[in-house]
């Protein structure tokens, strides 16, 4: 019984000592957008309910790479000259810049697709080293599954991304897979630019029967170029990801993003309170939302079935 309670007092000792310093968390992104910046948010909210509060005891350290890879690099070598106590890259191009310049810094990466696939890990149980974090794998065969339900003639699926985003690459492959199963057939159409999504988005009219937006960063950002050419043309535009849904996307099942961030708020709450990221395993983000846009659907020609209304978590009118 001693050596429990002495464990016990030696745990909350460690917790204290944690709570009581000032702890630096720096964050960054590829890009903004409503994803991206609400699991931003997210984890700065999950920070404060573990008891690190910017203004008190925590110093919040947010940049953007404003969609530049080159960006994002010199950022990754601003954050380890600062030396925080957690750096947490959102997004996969985010990952790959930070987790290849430190070796020492704890990293928690978020909104990545594919860890293993982008070399942040080797494995989920045993990262190992200084790197966790959570994937949001896309549900991509249960995507495939509501659009059957919404568009059960379909036969080809538009897939619209940056080839330069190995979440998208590894996407596309999960995409095709779920697809022939379905009947289904799957063309590509890239941009790897923002500037270049409308003209990407035009490349599919007349090849498409719908257009799908993966959790790709460059589309996402543009994404009303995207639904531009998906209104003008009556081809319904679906995404991975809810929070495009608002945006003019007709439907999207996936995760909530401000839920993400608290996920990997959490995660980070652990390093700082003395955990290794190395023993952490890598986690597959909880949680999975249907919400549904009726406005786009009339403006796409679409309408959409009153028993996926009724389930949906969120329906925007």
């Amino acid at each position: 019984m001693r050596s429990i309670v002495l464990a016990l007092l030696a745990a909350t000792a460690l917790a204290t000592s944690a709570l009581a310093k000032d702890v630096t968390v720096a964050v960054t992104a590829i890009v903004e957008h409503p994803a991206l910046d609400a699991t931003r948010d997210g984890v700065k909210e999950a920070l404060a309910e573990a008891g690190f509060k910017e203004g008190e005891n925590l110093k919040f350290i947010y940049e953007s790479a404003q969609g530049n890879a080159g960006t994002a690099a010199q950022i990754a070598r601003q954050f380890i000259g600062d030396n925080p106590d957690v750096i947490v890259p959102i997004s996969t191009p985010s990952a790959q810049a930070v987790v290849s310049a430190t070796r020492e810094i704890p990293v928690v990466f978020t909104a990545v697709s594919d860890p293993i696939g982008a070399q942040l890990v080797k494995d989920f149980e045993k990262p190992g080293g200084n790197v966790t974090g959570l994937s949001d794998m896309s549900p991509v065969a249960d995507h495939v599954t509501l659009i059957k339900e919404i568009l059960p003639e379909a036969k080809t699926i538009g897939f619209l991304y940056n080839s330069g985003e190995i979440n998208s690459v590894s996407l596309l492959a999960a995409l095709k897979e779920a697809a022939e199963k379905s009947g289904l057939s799957v063309v590509e159409s890239t941009a790897t630019r923002s500037a270049d999504v409308q003209g990407a988005a035009r490349a599919l009219v007349g090849r498409a029967d719908i257009i799908y937006v993966p959790t790709d960063n460059t589309i996402v950002s543009a994404l009303e170029a995207a639904v531009a050419v998906a209104e003008e043309n009556k081809i319904p535009l679906f995404t991975a990801d809810t929070d495009s849904v608002n945006r003019g996307a007709i439907a999207a099942l996936g995760f909530n993003y401000h839920d993400v961030g608290k996920q990997t708020g959490a995660v980070v709450a652990r390093i700082l309170n003395g955990e290794k990221p190395g023993d952490i395993p890598v986690k597959i983000a909880a949680g999975t939302d249907l919400v549904v846009n009726l406005v786009a659907a009339k403006k796409m020609g679409v309408e959409l079935p009153q028993t996926l209304v009724d389930r949906a978590t969120k329906v925007i009118k």
